[in-house]
């Protein structure tokens, strides 16, 4: 019997501050390379390869479905704008004109907008939310002939309705390899690799659609495949540097502790680095995970205002974020604090408190960004409408970001740089700085090197 083809696209070629390993396909190939009988899969990675090469792949090829990735819709920068969607679609027009096949499409950014990119795109079917049973299932359900639209996540089209169907049931334990190409790839252009600890997230701040790619209810992975995974990148690829993608590390301290204390008992001397929220982590965890490895902690702290944080719905105060900045410098491990300037409920005085604040917390960056950009299923959304900011017929798949008025825009960036500490803007060339330091061999993040 002949094998169907199956071609993964990852679309994504946005490479600030560094290209990002396309983690999502990872776990696509590798959870139907284990369960999906009678296909041939290929990865394609546009990061990798120009327009060229991918039209070569298609002829030669010649999939019989095709999945692309979406990652992003635009850069997330009210300074920048810089918008994606038609590039994706450039894509698309290549497929649609160079072979027959059946599209599907997924992402993070399609798991955002799922009607409006179906819509928008046009393929056949489309996934929202975490793709890998989903995508098996709908595969399947083709080869039999009979497509199974009751699938958890499925985009459609039924007559002229696009129809997206709910989502109640996740994956507990994904399956996740790395293939050679892809490892050395990114491992020369961004120092580090990507892999998942946890998905879901249950907080509730206002602007975040982590809870619409992921889903509220956190499933935990299971830390002996973890640790599998970061065996096979340490001991047969030689890759000493991870980045753990959770939405939040911090979340569920058992599993966190039972992780550190099994990378300890393991011969790597793999180091990492996460997202974490300044809340729920005590020094004793925090030098536990330096023991363990851990080098580099992003905080998505968002305002250093206990007003603002409120106004986000933050779950800490400000005290929380100095208490456990002063645990990062006594742990010795670097940190920086991500904020957004002028979002929801911002003032003036907020944002002198912020910069006042800011004062108070030694040896960090900070990386603020201007505006809140407005997602739909968000909280930020109902707000935003009802005070009219956006109208009911918005789309938002263009950025429109949330800018609080009467606010002195123009004078942030002065302000910033007369708290003494370093602030680093939107805005800011920092890539050719990182690529000279990548030139020179260095892996893992980098911000620190941009410390005053």
């Amino acid at each position: 019997m002949t094998k169907k083809k199956l071609l993964l696209i990852s679309a994504n070629r946005y490479a600030v501050p560094y290209p990002v390993y396309p983690l999502g396909i990872s776990y696509l190939e590798s959870y139907l390379q284990k369960r999906l009988t009678g296909f041939e899969i290929r990865v394609f990675d546009f990061n990798l390869h120009a327009e060229e090469e991918f039209v070569a792949c298609l002829n030669q090829f010649q999939p019989d479905y095709t999945g692309l990735s979406i990652r992003n819709v635009d850069d997330v920068s009210s300074m920048s704008r810089e918008f994606f969607l038609t590039g994706y679609k450039e894509v698309i027009d290549l497929i649609r004109e160079t072979i027959q096949t059946t599209l599907i499409i997924g992402g993070s950014a399609f798991s955002i907008f799922p009607k409006k990119l179906f819509s928008y795109f046009k393929p056949d079917y489309g996934i929202f939310g975490e793709g890998e049973a989903g995508l098996y299932r709908l595969l399947s359900s083709l080869q039999s002939g009979t497509p199974d639209y009751s699938i958890e996540g499925l985009v459609y089209q039924l007559n002229s309705e696009v129809v997206a169907n709910p989502r109640k049931s996740y994956l507990r334990s994904p399956d996740l390899s790395f293939s050679d190409d892809l490892t050395l790839f990114y491992w020369e252009k961004s120092g580090m690799m990507n892999i998942q600890t946890k998905r879901g997230c249950p907080y509730a701040c206002i602007y975040c659609t982590y809870p619409l790619i992921e889903g509220a209810h956190v499933r935990t992975l299971s830390s002996d495949k973890i640790i599998e995974n970061l065996e096979e990148l340490y001991f047969n690829k030689n890759i000493d540097y991870v980045f753990f993608t959770d939405s939040v590390f911090n979340i569920n301290r058992k599993s966190n502790r039972e992780l550190a204390e099994k990378m300890l008992r393991s011969e790597m001397n793999m180091k990492w680095g996460a997202y974490f929220s300044p809340h729920n982590i005590n020094l004793e965890e925090l030098k536990l995970f330096v023991r363990s490895g851990l080098t580099h902690i992003e905080f998505g702290t968002e305002s250093l205002s206990d007003r603002t944080l409120k106004n986000y719905r933050k779950h800490f105060n400000v005290n929380e974020v100095v208490e456990v900045s002063d645990m990062c410098n006594e742990a010795k491990v670097y940190f920086a604090h991500f904020l957004i300037l002028g979002g929801y409920g911002e003032t003036e005085d907020t944002i002198n408190e912020g910069f006042e604040n800011s004062k108070r917390i030694s040896n960090s960056v900070f990386f603020p960004y201007v505006g809140m950009r407005i997602y739909p299923g968000t909280k930020l959304h109902k707000l935003a409408l009802a005070e009219g900011y956006v109208g009911v017929d918005d789309t938002l798949l263009e950025p429109v970001f949330y800018m609080a008025s009467d606010i002195d825009y123009g004078s942030l960036k002065e302000r910033a740089d007369k708290t003494g500490k370093r602030w680093v803007f939107t805005d800011e060339d920092v890539v050719t700085f990182m690529n000279r330091l990548r030139e020179r061999k260095r892996k893992g993040s980098l911000w620190h090197h941009l410390k005053k």
